[in-house]
């Protein structure tokens, strides 16, 4: 959906005094934290736009008085600030983020792709029926954690169900650290459940599968149907595709609202630290190993599975961590790594083929 961002900066005549003390940067999102990055000399050579969507075309950007595409090359994704090179667009130049999201490509490659820069808070969306996934939660809460982003989880469809209270104590024993708010998305209750978060200047990303109600909340908090909707499949509650790329749209009170496609699959990299805070009880543990390189299988003098062994570890949890810590090491491992890797199992085989021919 094209959008009219004309309405976006206030007019000449306009009344709206609040709108009118914030530059056309501010609605956008600018902070200091950006502005530091700039000379007297970079502000006279070119401008400070955002990326709000990226097409096969290009980024489309936003800024004071620019509305451009900039041809693709920049390594950049949505919620990106670049400072624009009006005359040669693709040597535009990327600002360093305060935040970044990002998730190993689908595919057997180790392509990573980009999912979102510069957010503030991160609406982890989930249903209250049969979509509902604690490993997949934990996930994105690694992901939240390691872009030091506050993760909020976000439990729709309470209104459909029996008793949503097994879903909240569920979503809640994932982390101390994170608010789970259960609503109705249909409702005007994420007004005002979301506004400690939605302020102006904050930028704010929905994440979560398809048909859980992303775009349904950001309609409502934007008060107007900028994103598409669909109903659920009610053979296994499973959504359709209603999203199909990565949007930035903006609140009228100056807050960023990035809509997402549903990701059914979440491979993660480079979340080591995020993935410690999730499981901040068996990250203690496991630095109690008589190893330092313990894999907490059957090693001795394993702390984890001491624990395990004493019943004071769940063992659905602890097999969910020992995944996703297996799971971060193989889709973080170096291009360089991989290969030794390989190499050395190689030879491995070689020799133990050579010593079974004699």
């Amino acid at each position: 959906m094209t959008r009219d961002y004309s309405q976006l900066w206030p007019s000449k005549g306009s009344d709206d005094l609040q709108k009118r003390k914030r530059s056309q940067l501010e609605i956008l999102g600018w902070k200091p934290f950006f502005s530091q990055q700039l000379t007297l000399d970079d502000l006279a050579a070119a401008s400070p736009v955002r990326v709000t969507e990226v097409h096969r075309t290009g980024l489309h950007v936003l800024g004071e008085g620019i509305d451009a595409i900039v041809p693709p090359g920049l390594d950049a994704t949505v919620g990106d600030w670049l400072l624009y090179d009006a005359n040669q667009p693709t040597h535009s130049r990327l600002l360093e983020r305060t935040s970044l999201f990002e998730r190993r490509a689908a595919g057997t490659g180790r392509k990573r792709q980009l999912i979102a820069a510069n957010v503030d808070t991160v609406f982890i969306v989930s249903s209250c029926n049969r979509d509902f996934n604690v490993a997949r939660l934990e996930r994105y809460v690694a992901m939240a954690f390691e872009a030091e982003v506050t993760p909020v989880i976000l439990l729709t469809k309470a209104d459909l169900c029996d008793d949503p209270a097994p879903y909240v104590d569920a979503a809640r024993a994932i982390s101390n650290r994170v608010t789970v708010e259960a609503l109705n998305a249909l409702s005007d209750e994420p007004n005002d459940r979301l506004a400690p978060w939605c302020k102006p200047g904050q930028t704010v990303a929905f994440l979560g599968s398809s048909g859980v109600g992303k775009s349904t909340l950001v309609n409502t908090l934007l008060n107007e149907s900028v994103a598409d909707t669909a109903a659920i499949r009610d053979d296994d509650s499973k959504g359709r595709h209603t999203t199909s790329r990565r949007q930035l749209h903006f609140s009228p009170d100056g807050c960023a609202v990035l809509d997402t496609p549903g990701m059914r699959e979440l491979q993660l990299t480079d979340v080591e630290a995020g993935i410690a805070d999730v499981f901040s009880d068996l990250a203690d543990l496991a630095s109690q190993c008589r190893f330092r390189d313990c894999q907490h299988d059957s090693e001795p003098g394993c702390a984890v599975q001491a624990a395990l062994a004493r019943g004071d570890i769940e063992p659905s949890r602890y097999a969910r961590w020992h995944k996703l810590a297996a799971e971060e090491r193989f889709n973080s491992a170096s291009l360089t790594e991989r290969k030794a890797g390989d190499k050395s199992l190689r030879k491995v085989i070689r020799s133990i083929q050579k010593k079974n021919k004699k």
